[in-house]
């Protein structure tokens, strides 16, 4: 059983800072690609930003404010937001590419975290 936990969401004001985490646990062979993805009320979800072997990869609306990385030792990725801006405002969902042992390569979700941006 694979899972992903984020956790570092929460209240911020118009022109703060938040990062998220995303750490993967369970039976796990191999991580490739790493992403967020956010969804607001009434829209459709769109990636954020992606981390894999061939590199990073940002939303137009977030390049130059978030910054994706990972720590592979840990299964952990991480979005650094900065100057964020009300339209922020999503449920931030972590995605991953993840081979188990024995087994196929599958696409999983976590759950979520909230972030709200207001003052």
């Amino acid at each position: 059983q694979v899972q992903l936990v984020e956790s570092g969401g929460g209240l911020v004001q118009p022109g703060g800072s938040l990062r998220l985490s995303c750490a993967a646990s369970g039976s796990i062979f191999e991580i490739y690609e790493m992403s967020w993805y956010r969804q607001a009320p009434g829209k459709q979800r769109e990636l954020v930003a992606s981390i894999g072997s061939r590199g990073t990869n940002y939303g137009e609306s977030v390049k130059g404010r978030f910054t994706i990385s990972r720590d592979n030792a840990k299964d952990t990725v991480f979005l650094q937001m900065n100057s964020v801006q009300p339209e922020d405002t999503a449920v931030y969902l972590c995605n991953a590419d993840i081979r188990v042992p024995l087994g196929p390569a599958g696409t999983y979700w976590g759950q979520g975290t909230q972030v709200t941006v207001s003052s």
